[in-house]
C-alpha cells in the first residue's frame, strides 16, 4: 500500500516514498523473484492458480506524482499497479487532510493515459470520506457514483474500490457489493475478516529498507492466508 511518490519530506502521515526509495523496494522484489502487479490481474492470475511470485502494488488517493515519479520506475522494473482514484476530486487537492501539505491529485487526462499504459483505475470514493460515519444516500454515491463517473473516463469497467482511511463497517461492505465491484482493498481487516471484499495490505514508507520489508512480509502471512483460503 503505497500513497504519493515524491522527494518531499514534509510528510506527517508517513504517506511519501522517494522514487529513489521506491526504486530499491522494487529492486528488492524483484531480486527475490517477485513482480509487483495490479489487484485486478493478481486476482485474475489467482482464479487461474498463477499467482505465485506476484504481488499486488495499490497506489491511494491518486496523486499526480504517479505520473511523474512512480510511474517511470515501475516501467523500468515491469511492474504494473492499482491507482485507487478520488473520483470527486480529479484535478484538484487532497483537502480531506486538514493539515499536512497539500498535492495535487491526477486529472481526468491523467486517468486515460494510465488505463492507455495498462495501469488499472479504481475507486477510492468521491470525496475520501469515512464511510462508516455516512447515511445511506451518501454512501451509495460515493461507491456506485464514483464507479460511473470513473467507468466513463476510462472506457472500461471499474472493479475495485478501496475504503478511505481503510474503515469498514458491515453495511459499508454490503453497498460496496451491491456497487458491482468484484474487490475491495482495506489496510488490516484481521484474518477473520479478510476477503475479497476486504482485502489485506501491507503500508509501505519511506524508512521500509529490505529488512523491514522482510519483516512485514512475514507477519502478514497470517492474512495472507486467509485472503487466499476466500
Amino acid at each position: 500500500m503505497y500513497h504519493s511518490v515524491s522527494d518531499s519530506w514534509d510528510d506527517p502521515f508517513n504517506i511519501t516514498v522517494p522514487a529513489s526509495r521506491l526504486a530499491r523496494q522494487l529492486a528488492w522484489l524483484r531480486g527475490r523473484g517477485l513482480r509487483g502487479v495490479s489487484v485486478r490481474d493478481l486476482l485474475a492470475a489467482r482464479a487461474q492458480g498463477q499467482e505465485r511470485g506476484l504481488v499486488g502494488l495499490t497506489f491511494d488517493d491518486g496523486y499526480a506524482d504517479f505520473v511523474t515519479c512512480a510511474l517511470p520506475v515501475l516501467r523500468r522494473w515491469h511492474c504494473g499497479a492499482t491507482v485507487f482514484v478520488v473520483a470527486g476530486r480529479l484535478g484538484g487537492e487532497n483537502d480531506w487532510e486538514l493539515s499536512g501539505p497539500r498535492k495535487r491529485l491526477l486529472g481526468a487526462d491523467d486517468i486515460r493515459q494510465l488505463v492507455a499504459l495498462g495501469i488499472e483505475v479504481a475507486s477510492h470514493g468521491l470525496t475520501h470520506s469515512d464511510l462508516t460515519r455516512l447515511p445511506d444516500d451518501v454512501l451509495h454515491a460515493e461507491v456506485h457514483g464514483s464507479r460511473a463517473l470513473l467507468a466513463e473516463l476510462a472506457g472500461q469497467d471499474i472493479r475495485g474500490f478501496c475504503y478511505p482511511y481503510g474503515r469498514l463497517d458491515a453495511r459499508v461492505g454490503a453497498a460496496v457489493h451491491a456497487a458491482g465491484y468484484r474487490y475491495a482493498c482495506a489496510v488490516a481487516p484481521g484474518p477473520e475478516n479478510a476477503g475479497d471484499l476486504a482485502l489485506p495490505r501491507i503500508h509501505i514508507g519511506r524508512a521500509d529498507t529490505g529488512v523491514r520489508l522482510e519483516v512485514k512480509r512475514r507477519l502478514a502471512r497470517p492474512w495472507g492466508r486467509a485472503v487466499e483460503a476466500s
